[in-house]
C-alpha cells in the first residue's frame, strides 16, 4: 500500500493562509536544502518531488482553491508525484536553477568592473597632537596602474585577445546528466579568469599583470580630539580597481602615545597633584600643569587625599565639536618615608595636639560619577 501523502501545507512548513510570497520564499528554501545535487541523503529525491509537488498546487491559484476544498482528491487528476515529469510546469525554479548553478542557460558573464582593495597604515602622535590636532606625512606602498600599458598588461602595440578557450565570455558551459535531466554547470574561465581577454604579448614592465607597486607620500590631517585606537579613512588612497573599477580607501590607524602627567578617560583628562601634609592641612597656592601651559591653582584648607577638583574646559577637544572636556585635578597626600630628628619631634608636639581623628564623609568622586555613567 503506498504512503498516504503529507499535507502540501506541512510539506513547505507554512500557515494555511500563507500568501503566494509566503509560499514562494518557502518553496525556494526548502529546494535549495533538498536538492539531490546539493544533497546526498537518500530521501532527498523524493522530498525534493514532494516540495514541488506541494508548491506547484498551492502556487497556482485555482489548484490550491480546489485542494483546500477537497485535500489532495481534488488536484490529483493534475498529476500527482507518480507523475511528476521534471520542472518545466513551476513558476519559481528559474530562480533556484540560477541560485544552483550560477546563470545556467544565460548568456555569457564576463566580469565587470572590480573595486581595489583597501590598505591599512598607522601614526603614531603625542597625546598633545591627538588632543588638538596636527597634519602627519604618511609613506605607503601601494599597486598603481602600469603607465606603460595604461593597465592593460599588454606591450605597447598590442592588445589583449579573446580567450580561445572560453571564446570571450569569461566562463565555461559543461553539461551535466542527472535523474533529473541535463543541466548546465557554469565556471569561471581559469585561463582568462572571468575576463574573457588573455594577454599573449605581456608588458614589460608590469610583466602582464597591468599594475605595479610604487611608493607614496601623502599628508594626513589628524582632527583634534581622536584617541587610541581610532582610524582616520582617506577615500581613494587604496589600490587601484581592476577593468576601471573604483580605488579602494586607505585606513590609518592612530596609535597615541601615553603622556607623562596626564591620562586620558574620554574628553576628560586627569592630573595627580601631590601634596605634602602641611600643604593639604593648610591649603598653598601651586603652579600646576595642563595641555596648554601652567596655571595658578589654588588648594583649600583641609585637603584629603583622593579629594578632586575640576578645572572647565581644560581637557580634550570633543571630535568633530566645538566643546571641550574637563581637566580633573586628583590631589594625592605623600606621606613622607623618612623625617630628619627636628621633623619627628615637631609631627609628634603636632600628633598630641590633634588626637584620634576620625574619618571624613565619603562621597563618590567625579571619577567615579563619570566611570558608573559610561558602565551604564
Amino acid at each position: 500500500m503506498p504512503s498516504a501523502q503529507r499535507d502540501f501545507y506541512e510539506v513547505l512548513s507554512i500557515a494555511r493562509d500563507a500568501s503566494p510570497e509566503d509560499i514562494k520564499r518557502a518553496y525556494r528554501k526548502l529546494a535549495m536544502e533538498y536538492h539531490p545535487d546539493r544533497n546526498s541523503s537518500e530521501d532527498a529525491a523524493e522530498r525534493f518531488k514532494e516540495i514541488n509537488r506541494a508548491y506547484e498546487v498551492l502556487s497556482d491559484t485555482d489548484k490550491r482553491s480546489a485542494y483546500d476544498r477537497f485535500g489532495h482528491a481534488g488536484v490529483d487528476g493534475a498529476g500527482g508525484p507518480a507523475g511528476f515529469d521534471g520542472f518545466s510546469t513551476f513558476d519559481g525554479f528559474g530562480d533556484i536553477f540560477d541560485a544552483f548553478f550560477s546563470g545556467a542557460g544565460r548568456g555569457g558573464r564576463r566580469r565587470g568592473p572590480a573595486r581595489g582593495s583597501d590598505l591599512r597604515a598607522q601614526i603614531t602622535l603625542t597625546f598633545e597632537e591627538a588632543a588638538f590636532g596636527t597634519e602627519k606625512e604618511l609613506d605607503y606602498t601601494r599597486l598603481e596602474h602600469c603607465e606603460e600599458c595604461s593597465g592593460s598588461g599588454a606591450a605597447t602595440g598590442s592588445q589583449p585577445e579573446v580567450c580561445p578557450e572560453c571564446n570571450g565570455a569569461g566562463e565555461i558551459r559543461r553539461a551535466q546528466q542527472s535523474v533529473f535531466g541535463q543541466f548546465v554547470n557554469v565556471s569561471t574561465c581559469g585561463r582568462c579568469r572571468g575576463e574573457g581577454r588573455v594577454v599573449t604579448n605581456p608588458c614589460d614592465n608590469c610583466r602582464g599583470r597591468g599594475g605595479v607597486r610604487r611608493a607614496r607620500q601623502i599628508s594626513v590631517k589628524i582632527p583634534p580630539g581622536v584617541d587610541d585606537g581610532q582610524q582616520v579613512r582617506l577615500t581613494g588612497e587604496g589600490e587601484v580597481g581592476d577593468r576601471g573599477g573604483q580605488p579602494g580607501n586607505l585606513y590609518v590607524l592612530l596609535d597615541v602615545q601615553p603622556h607623562g602627567l596626564f591620562e586620558r578617560i574620554d574628553d576628560h583628562i586627569l592630573y595627580d597633584l601631590p601634596l605634602n601634609l602641611a600643604q593639604a592641612a593648610l591649603g598653598t597656592d601651586l603652579k600646576i600643569p595642563t595641555l596648554e601651559g601652567n596655571i595658578d591653582f589654588d588648594v583649600p584648607a583641609g585637603t584629603q587625599s583622593g579629594d578632586e577638583f575640576t578645572i572647565r574646559g581644560q581637557g580634550v577637544p570633543r571630535l568633530n565639536s566645538t566643546r571641550r572636556g574637563d581637566m580633573i585635578v586628583r590631589a594625592t597626600v605623600v606621606v613622607p618615608e623618612s623625617l630628619t630628628e627636628e621633623q619627628q619631634v615637631l609631627l609628634k608636639q603636632l600628633a598630641d595636639t590633634l588626637g584620634t581623628p576620625s574619618l571624613p564623609s565619603r562621597h563618590k568622586s567625579f571619577l567615579e560619577r563619570l566611570r558608573d555613567a559610561v558602565a551604564g
